[in-house]
């Protein structure tokens, strides 16, 4: 019983994180990206946001990767399941880092 609540809520995050990734690939909603959340306010309104909506974008949906692995691994109890989870992390930490790397460049 417990396995499955805790399954249910990461189903349910994981959900959260496809859906702010989907509005933020279509370019809506507030821009969930440190280098827009902490840019000046002057430099907010100038900003191209397109790079930073799809970087979030795609961090957001190997997120919710990273959830549904979860979910199945803790459903079926089977720990092999979490191994695909580091690839998926380790993938998103490095793409973020790249793309974050490459956006900076074009700005300048």
């Amino acid at each position: 019983m417990t396995r499955t609540i805790i399954s249910i809520i990461l189903f349910v995050i994981s959900a959260l994180l496809a859906k702010c990734s989907i509005r933020h690939f279509l370019g809506r909603g507030y821009l969930l990206n440190n280098a827009y959340i902490f840019a000046p306010k002057t430099e907010r309104e100038s900003m191209n946001k397109k790079p930073y909506y799809r970087q979030s974008a795609v961090v957001f949906l190997l997120m919710s990767a990273v959830f549904i692995v979860l979910g199945l691994a803790v459903l079926f109890e089977d720990t092999k399941l979490e191994l695909i989870e580091l690839p998926l992390i380790a993938g998103a930490v490095i793409y973020a880092v790249i793309s974050e790397v490459k956006i900076e460049k074009k700005s300048k």
